[in-house]
Formats: C-alpha cells, structure tokens, sequence
C-alpha cells in the first residue's frame, strides 16, 4: 500500500474568529482521500502580531519539521471546495516542473467588487484570481480574469507570473532553494516577491483551474483603510526597488515625493519608513489610525 502524502495546510488567525472557524469547517470536511493532512494554525494577536510573512514562515517550519510533502497557504476569510487538496496535489504530481501552484479562486458570494452587477445565478463564479502577473511600468498586481463571471475561459494549466498568497501550494524543496517569505514585508507583497525569486532560481510558478476555493475578499483591510495605505504603499516600493526596471525605480521615486507632500496619512508615513528602512511591522499602530 502505497504511503500517503502529507499535507500540511497553514493558516493564520487574526481577530475574525467567524471566518476562521468557517475556514476550517470547509477544510474538515474537504475529501482526504489518499492524504495525510494536517492544519497548522498561527494565531498573531495585536501584542504578538508576526503578520502574513512571519505568521506562515512560523507555520511553515513546523509543517516542515512534521514531513509534509506539501505545504499549502490559506487565508482564513477562505472556503474550500472538496476536492481541492485532491486536486491540488494530483496537479502537481502529474507535472513534476510544478514548484508552486495556486488554484482558481472566486469571490465568495456578497464579497463582488461590483455587487450590482451580476445576477443572483453567477454569484460564486466570480472571478477573483486565474493567474496573475505583474505591471513593470508601474508596480501593480494584477488577477487574471478578476470580476468575470467563469464561462471556462481559464480552464487551462498555465504557467503564471504571480501565484496567490490567498491560497498556495508549495514544494519543501522550493524553501530550501529560495527561503521564507521575505519578514521586512509583513503584509502586502510578500507573495510576489516569493514568485520573483522563485522563478529567479528556476522554479516553475503554476495556476490550475482544477481546483478552486471562494474568498472573502477585503475585510479591515480593504482599499483606503489605514493599515492598506501603509503596507501597500511601503511594500511596493520595497518591492519596485528591488526588482523593477530603472526607469520605473525613477518613476516611484518621483511618485514618492508626490505622495510625501499630498498623500493620505498613512501613505505618507509609508513612504517615509520606506526610506528610513522601517521595514517589517514598521510604523503601523491601528489606534493611531
């Protein structure tokens, strides 16, 4: 009888108690067949608060040091379909190039950026993720297939730029290859610099349509939030500066004068421990928001 593969699933826990004991209710009752799996969950609290990096890098070394063969990420605001680890690990063991491999990932229902816009029928095909690439020229992400309704127009195995930290499978050997999520992150970015440098060391970066998930997206930390305004500010120039071409760097730098002088608050304070090298949890206090 042929040994079953380990999987271990890290998730984090930050205040919503809800999401996460729905989270894991989906993964409980997710088909197992043939897999050995096991839930790691990381709980950051305000007073010991590791965030996204340092919270899954914790994870990660104990699913390590237990022998999982595979190691998957899954935000906790996430419900899984039941055959995705299934599926997941049957992807990667029929295409043995895989290194790190990310699912489809719809918008749970209610959780549409354009609530108006669809009927009551497409509400849970609605595309947050189906693969993933990077805009050089100006340093933003961007989800393929984002706010389509799926007709099958990303039912392919494709090789992808950007896999998401939503949800991502990962081989142990990769870790040995490249390291951890990058700690001087925090939140925001983390996973794209994870793909840069893997793709950097020659690992292959996939997304499969053969297994999916829904996400709550947003939340707390939604688009002109505090908390979004200072990571995501910082960590893209983190993140520009170390990869992007030099007439973009000049580009951000110029963009950073301008948010320096008339940005928001907590833009602004970005910017600034940016080029104070705040990095990690830096600044941020949610009570001085």
């Amino acid at each position: 009888m042929a040994k079953k593969k380990k999987i271990g699933i890290v998730i984090l826990h930050y205040k919503n108690i809800k999401d996460t004991k729905e989270c894991l209710k989906s993964v409980s009752h997710a088909e197992k067949k043939d897999l050995d799996v096991k839930v790691f969950l990381i709980k950051n609290t305000p007073k010991k608060n590791l965030g996204f990096a340092g919270g899954n890098n914790l994870g990660i070394k104990k699913a390590l040091k237990w022998g999982a063969d595979y190691l998957i990420l899954l935000n906790n605001d996430t419900k899984v379909s039941k055959k995705l680890f299934i599926n997941l690990t049957a992807q990667t063991e029929a295409n043995k190039k895989i290194g790190i491999l990310s699912p489809k990932i719809y918008f749970e229902k209610g959780y549409e950026f354009h609530k108006k816009r669809y009927k009551k029928a497409d509400l849970g095909r609605v595309i947050w993720y189906a693969g993933g690439k990077i805009d050089w020229d100006n340093v933003y992400t961007n989800h393929r297939g984002v706010d389509e309704v799926d007709h099958g127009q990303y039912n392919k195995l494709a090789q992808t730029e950007l896999a998401s930290g939503c949800c991502m499978l990962i081989k142990p050997f990769v870790f040995k290859r490249i390291g951890f999520l990058d700690k001087k992150y925090f939140l925001y970015w983390e996973d794209a610099d994870f793909c840069i440098r893997a793709k950097s060391a020659g690992i292959e970066v996939f997304y499969t349509p053969k297994a999916y998930l829904w996400h709550k997206n947003a939340g707390g930390s939604s688009v002109g939030s505090a908390l979004h305004d200072y990571y995501m500010t910082r960590n893209r120039l983190l993140f520009g500066f170390r990869y992007a071409p030099f007439r973009t760097k000049l580009a951000l730098s110029r963009e950073s004068i301008k948010k320096l002088l008339a940005g928001r608050k907590w833009e602004r304070i970005g910017v600034k421990d940016f080029w104070l090298k705040r990095l990690g949890k830096g600044s941020y206090r949610s009570n001085q928001a």
